[in-house]
């Protein structure tokens, strides 16, 4: 009784989605703008009808997070088809409910941010980050058309992130990951500052727990000295400013979480050792006051050299402006100060859906990305993954979309932003492809400089041009620091030099394969080679060949695609071998007369009693591993584990058709069994130090350990007793754990 007590009692605590809904009803009555309230809750009873009896991990019903989503949207300001679309965004991808249902009820445009949100899960990818990639790809394009697909997206992961501790760890862990490496920076680059930093926040709890409450531990103990020393300034310009007649707003606040955590782990430091904690912001009126109280502020404190920004005459591409200045107070602590006025202000909070939130009575809030010359990055990043493979687009995006940038200037005064250590290849291509196709010089300040040269901030550059110029060179790819020149720098290559990129991208494939042991030859059996240019999308071999030439597609990429069609071809004929030998081994079984086998050494040979039994050294098997035996010449039975090399090449052997036996171990097992292990790592001092030391904790018997470098690459060769595979698969799990280590095989395979 107490039991269903306490599980109604949790019942009764979980969220109500009706409760939530009539909450945000009344948020949106109270903001007082012309809303459809009556079209808002149609789209609440769709989205409610299609997830009927769903629930989320906490055991709440699954439209509690539909009107969450929605109120997020409310909270970034958000107009009303965001609203809609916000309830409804997970209807197509996890309900009944169609693209057509929802375009017919609420029109095209609400119909096609939800699909634009929707995931890409019901198509099958060769690998996770394929996947990732593709469903990246698909919220850019649908951002092209509307950017409020991407704003839901980020509404939809905060509130995942805020009720994460319902999810499993692995679960928690990588979600966290990717809102860190995916979600948070579109945040600033659309520059959402709030969600950029809640996001982070939440992140970092479940990727570094400890450092997380190490921080926020320490915050609290300091809290009442640093809430004293903000009062006290904030007093100090606050009277200062009055005096000189400026109408002003001061805020102060503790930096959040991560942005603490990042510059102690950067720096080395403990909190102590972070001086500036706090930050003011002063808002003020007008452009010319900002100028005015930084004039003030530099007066009442000493600047730090080199910590000034104006970010209002040159603004952040996600449109922030703000003057930024770092002082020392007179008790010797050095704080920031950001000066701007009410509109960048909003703007700075919640970037571009500042857009809306101050216009939602107007005919044209709905902001379109494809007529906004501020978002052109979004073009630049759907322009360079035309011929990106996935990992090559992640690379792009990280450095178009999440990089730091610098401003530099054109010869007549136009500001050109690139990413941070960008050249002067990433500056022409940026200005002109055929700019870039035809450069043959650069100059910066006036002076001559080197294609590999690293812009700086202010810079005024200058690109020489020639009509007559041979195009650019291979090598640009690895100095150009832009995803838009890379892009551009491949489809020349691939427009111009067809022939040349075929026997460059053979030659490439070739030494690839030839590292992973395999000839060209092998693989190039049209049977083979066909569904690997149907998952890579190419018409033909010499398509592929082209594409890795121009360096469309890594050669690492296309040989490991090739190399797992090989393996799978492998295992299929390994299955039918074994087909023969299960035929061979049932007519033995009828053939012999009936009798138990005693096992020896914890092996059951089907037929044959006191028999020599022996392990094979090529594969080193040991119980739990599937196994056959192999009638040997003289020596008794070797035991064989079922993939190995040996045996599936010897199994073709019709000869030896006959030899092949059935055994299997026995149900109890006293003895230990030698096996070998291949790691490979990066090699670096102290690896075999660490690979021994785990497998000491692990009271491992090492029968030999030895380690050799192959440029830069180590090999570490163990033999180790082990009771049975599952003992196998936890010190192999416990090694692949240590820093470096790529990969660990077993012998035969």
């Amino acid at each position: 009784m107490e039991e269903k007590m306490e599980q109604q009692s949790t019942q009764d605590r979980l969220p109500d989605p009706d409760e939530m809904y009539v909450h945000l009803e009344n948020r949106l009555r109270a903001l007082g703008h012309s809303l459809d309230l009556d079209r808002i809750r149609a789209a609440y009873e769709m989205a409610k009808r299609g997830h009927e009896g769903q629930k989320r991990k906490d055991g709440s019903p699954y439209l509690t997070h539909c009107v969450a989503t929605a109120e997020i949207a409310v909270d970034f300001g958000l107009d009303e088809d965001s609203i809609v679309a916000a309830l409804l965004h997970d209807t197509i991808e996890d309900t009944g409910i169609t693209h057509e249902e929802i375009e017919h009820r609420f029109g095209s445009a609400v119909a096609d941010i939800v699909d634009g949100v929707t995931k890409l899960t019901r198509v099958q990818y060769t690998s996770k980050e394929d996947e990732q990639m593709e469903n990246l790809r698909k919220m850019l394009m649908a951002m092209a058309k509307d950017i409020r697909v991407i704003l839901i997206k980020i509404a939809d992961r905060l509130h995942n992130m805020r009720t994460m501790a319902y999810q499993s760890p692995e679960k928690q862990r990588s979600k966290s990951l990717e809102t860190m490496e995916i979600y948070a920076p579109l945040a600033h680059r659309l520059g959402m500052q709030r969600a950029k930093w809640e996001l982070e926040d939440l992140a970092l709890q479940y990727l570094d727990p400890e450092g997380y409450k190490e921080i926020t531990g320490s915050l609290e103990q300091k809290m009442p000295q640093l809430e004293s020393f903000m009062d006290l300034v904030k007093k100090k310009i606050q009277q200062r400013l009055d005096e000189e007649g400026i109408h002003a707003s001061i805020f102060s606040r503790i930096k959040h979480v991560y942005s603490i955590y990042r510059k102690m782990y950067s720096q080395k430091l403990n909190l102590d050792g972070i001086f500036d904690l706090c930050a003011f912001r002063v808002i003020v009126d007008t452009i010319p006051d900002c100028y005015n109280v930084l004039g003030v502020i530099h007066d009442m404190f000493k600047p730090v050299p080199g910590r000034f920004k104006d970010y209002i005459s040159t603004p952040k591409p996600n449109l922030y402006q703000s003057v930024h200045t770092t002082v020392i107070g007179s008790e010797g602590i050095p704080f920031e100060v950001q000066i701007r006025t009410w509109d960048m202000h909003h703007t700075a909070e919640y970037g571009i859906a500042a857009h809306w939130k101050y216009k939602m009575n107007d005919s044209g809030a709905s902001l379109r990305l494809g007529d906004e010359d501020k978002f052109a990055w979004v073009r630049r990043l759907l322009e360079s993954q035309q011929e990106s493979d996935a990992q090559d687009f992640f690379h792009n995006l990280k450095i178009d979309m999440f990089a730091d940038e610098v401003f530099v200037f054109s010869p007549k005064g136009d500001v050109i932003n690139l990413p941070a250590g960008a050249t002067p290849i990433d500056f022409a291509y940026m200005i002109h492809s055929d700019v870039g196709n035809h450069m043959v010089g650069a100059s910066v300040n006036g002076r001559i400089v080197t294609f590999d040269y690293v812009l700086q901030n202010g810079d005024i550059v200058e690109i020489r041009t020639s009509k007559s110029a041979p195009g650019p060179s291979r090598d640009w790819l690895n100095v150009a620091q832009s995803g838009s020149a890379r892009t551009k720098i491949k489809q020349w290559f691939k427009k111009e030099r067809r022939d040349e990129n075929i026997q460059r991208g053979r030659d490439m494939l070739s030494d690839e394969l030839r590292h992973n042991g395999i000839a060209l030859d092998e693989v190039m059996d049209e049977e083979l080679m066909a569904p690997v240019l149907k998952r890579l999308c190419f018409n033909s071999p010499d398509d592929l060949f082209a594409a890795i030439g121009y360096g469309g597609l890594t050669a690492a990429r296309a040989a490991n695609r090739l190399k797992d069609e090989l393996a799978r071809s492998a295992k299929d004929e390994k299955k039918t071998a074994l087909d023969k030998v299960s035929q061979a081994a049932e007519r033995r079984e009828q053939q012999a007369t009936k009798r138990e086998s005693k096992p020896i050494q914890g092996i059951l040979v089907q037929g044959l009693d006191n028999c020599l039994v022996k392990f094979s050294r090529c594969c080193t098997p040991v119980p739990g591993d599937p196994v056959v035996g192999f009638i040997t010449r003289g020596q008794g039975v070797s035991i064989h584990r079922l993939d190995c090399e040996n045996f599936i090449n010897r199994s073709r052997d019709p000869a030896e058709d006959g030899r092949w036996i059935k055994v299997s171990w026995a149900d109890e097992i006293t003895e230990r069994y030698n096996t070998s292990l291949m790691i490979y790592a990066k090699d670096r001092t102290g690896l075999v130090m660490d690979i021994a030391t785990v497998l000491n904790t692990l009271n491992a018997k090492v029968r030999t350990l030895n380690a050799r470098d192959n440029s830069g690459l180590a090999q570490i060769y163990v033999t180790l007793e082990v009771k049975d595979v599952q003992e196998l698969h936890y010190i192999v799990n416990k090694l692949s754990q240590i820093g470096g280590v790529t990969d660990i095989t077993r012998n035969g395979k």
